[in-house]
């Protein structure tokens, strides 16, 4: 798009393209994998802040990455979020596409490093591939983003769950407990809660332009429906922690409680069919929502080695 006659991006404008509120999403399971790794007996505080910088620098390159592809294909041009830097003229496709290759550098700089210290090398195939994952999400010939198989969904699960939590643990011990991967698989169900409600709100624009989703594929209702499943997941974890790290039942019952009533909101919100821009109310909420889980979690974590 011409930026013509428009006014050049600020640094309010960058900031609004990085999408803050993705990154509480991207920085919880950091802190799962972190306090999993405590709870094992290992505290490297430098490894679980390179882990949380490559973390964050991953979800803004993805976030640039997609703003440049779908800029540069029109599928932007009408959407009902929020406004994007290549599809709204505000800045030069080749700068956004700087951008997100920059963060991408700077994660991939960090992780070599942190895999370095930590003697973690088969990581690096792992970062490679999430990095390919991110930007052939809408980048390329055939972003796969747009075939509405669900691919976006499975590596949104393996890279910003799986990987993210387990993958940070590994940094600082070579274990990884039976526990630590519902907790992950947990997270990642939360990140994919994340996508849908975002890919439900673009419904209308998705079609419009031939972006097949799964959120498109399945349409409104089921859409809606999965999303509140994936929000509803994380309460398994809650009872399983009795017989992994030795929590007090009463506290699961509890804290199973408060999840119910912390995801009341956003679930009735969906399933009650709000549309467009009021699903950035859910979007920013689920994030929340995945960083209280995931700081909760992780204090109880830590506390179990006290007990």
């Amino acid at each position: 798009m011409s930026t013509e006659n428009r006014r050049q991006a600020i640094l309010g404008d960058w900031i609004e393209g990085a999408r803050l509120r993705t990154l509480p999403a991207a920085a919880a399971p950091v802190f799962v994998g972190a306090a999993a790794a405590f709870a094992l007996g290992a505290v490297h505080p430098a490894r679980s802040v390179l882990a949380l910088l490559v973390a964050l620098l991953l979800q803004v390159g993805v976030n640039y990455s997609n703003d440049y592809s779908d800029g540069i294909r029109g599928t932007d041009d009408q959407r009902s979020g929020p406004q994007r830097l290549t599809g709204s003229g505000l800045a030069r496709p080749r700068t956004v596409l700087k951008a997100a290759l920059g963060c991408f550098a700077a994660a991939g700089v960090l992780g070599l490093f942190l895999v370095a210290i930590s003697g973690t090398w088969p990581l690096i195939a792992a970062g490679i591939a999430a990095v390919a994952a991110a930007w052939f999400y809408t980048g390329g010939k055939h972003p796969y983003g747009y075939m509405g198989i669900g691919l976006s969904e499975l590596f949104v699960f393996v890279f910003f769950g799986l990987m993210a939590s387990v993958g940070t643990t590994w940094t600082h011990i070579p274990s990884a407990p039976w526990w630590l991967w519902l907790m992950a698989s947990c997270l990642g169900l939360l990140s994919v809660a994340m996508l849908m409600v975002n890919n439900i709100r673009d419904i209308p624009t998705d079609s419009a332009t031939g972006k097949k989703t799964v959120a498109v594929r399945l349409g409104q209702r089921a859409s809606r429906i999965l999303f509140s499943l994936c929000l509803l997941a994380p309460i398994s974890v809650f009872f399983a922690l009795p017989a992994a790290i030795g929590t007090h039942v009463i506290i699961c019952i509890l804290a199973s409680l408060a999840w119910i009533l912390a995801i009341f909101q956003p679930v009735y919100l969906v399933l009650s069919g709000v549309k467009g821009k009021d699903l950035i109310i859910v979007l920013k909420h689920t994030g929340f929502l995945t960083l209280g889980w995931a700081l909760f979690v992780s204090a109880l974590l830590i506390s179990s080695t006290f007990a």
